[in-house]
């Protein structure tokens, strides 16, 4: 049996899991970075994370499957090859991802690891493993999407304000996914969107093939951001930046929100900040120091906190 509510310090122990607390930038003692480079979802939008975790404490799923079953589906699972745009968002996918979740070797794994790390919050190891979490794959897909369109409350104002300072190269690299034609999110141009041309480098992994953490998406990316600094080494903010002699992996600060994608990026070369769920501030504080620059807006520093009741409506199935 699992209980109806998982404790609050159970449901901080898995969101810190997925990135964990060593993994956090050097601070004002490095010299300054010559490039600033983001990830999208969870970093300058809301993290689609916040959609997973409300669905599980919503239908009482142990918090962190969901993201354990994505995760350890690579490299074949529907999600990484959607992510990698070698396959369509259509009706395969959905069936093919919703199968994804419910992979039973994957699910024992994850409740016998839980059940050795929280015995407080699980039944005795050697009892029985309670059947697998039915989960609507396509309802929490696009639950997820529509969490990470709303701008970060308080990443994006400080993101607005690197691009306004100009003196650093402001670079993206995400994993993404492309909408077929005709659904509502569908864009003509994928880097037309807002959000995207404030960035002078833009590393989509739907349109490259790569995915993080894929260490050639790291290469692709320094290679990318090293290209415009020296195309740009002559312009006011280059010289502002001192981009004339290109950049090398030690000049980039690479922000993320997932433990492995953050590894990737300090076995690179990269300096990394980490971004919590739902306590982006904290990263701004730590951008801050790295930039030398004021970074944070005017929005209360209160985190986010998980939502029991949002996904109860959604209907689970196979």
């Amino acid at each position: 049996m699992l209980p109806d509510e998982f404790p609050a310090e159970y449901i901080i122990e898995a969101i810190d899991s997925m990135a964990p607390t060593d993994l956090k930038g050097k601070g004002s003692g490095s010299p300054k970075p010559k490039v600033i480079l983001f990830d999208i979802g969870g970093v300058c939008v809301v993290s689609p994370f916040q959609s997973i975790l409300n669905y599980e404490l919503g239908h009482s799923i142990p918090p962190g499957w969901i993201n354990h079953s994505i995760s350890r589906s690579a490299p074949y699972g529907f999600w990484h090859r959607l992510e990698t745009g070698s396959i369509p968002m259509d009706s395969a996918f959905f069936a093919g991802f919703t199968r994804d979740l419910h992979n039973q070797s994957l699910w024992e794994s994850f409740y016998r690891s839980q059940q050795a790390k929280n015995p407080s919050h699980f039944p005795p190891p050697g009892s029985p493993i309670p059947p697998i979490p039915q989960i609507d794959g396509e309802w929490l897909f696009h639950d997820m999407m529509e969490h990470a369109r709303s701008p970060d409350p308080w990443m994006f104002p400080a993101l607005k304000k690197l691009k306004e300072d100009g003196r650093f190269v402001v670079a993206a690299l995400s994993n993404t996914v492309i909408w077929p034609d005709g659904h509502k999110w569908a864009e003509k141009d994928f880097f037309s969107d807002p959000l995207r041309q404030l960035f002078d480098v833009f590393v989509s992994s739907a349109h490259v093939g790569l995915r993080k953490p894929d260490p050639r998406i790291y290469q692709l990316a320094l290679e990318k951001v090293d290209e415009f600094a020296r195309a740009n080494a002559d312009s006011e903010r280059g010289k502002r930046g001192g981009w004339g002699e290109g950049v090398t992996a030690e000049d980039v600060v690479f922000l993320d929100d997932i433990g492995e994608n953050l590894k990737a990026a300090k076995k690179t070369g990269f300096r990394t900040i980490k971004v919590g769920l739902g306590r982006a501030f904290e990263a701004v504080d730590e951008l801050e120091e790295v930039t030398g620059l004021k970074l944070a807006g005017d929005h209360p520093r209160i985190a986010v906190k998980p939502d029991y009741s949002a996904a109860k409506g959604a209907k689970a199935k196979l």
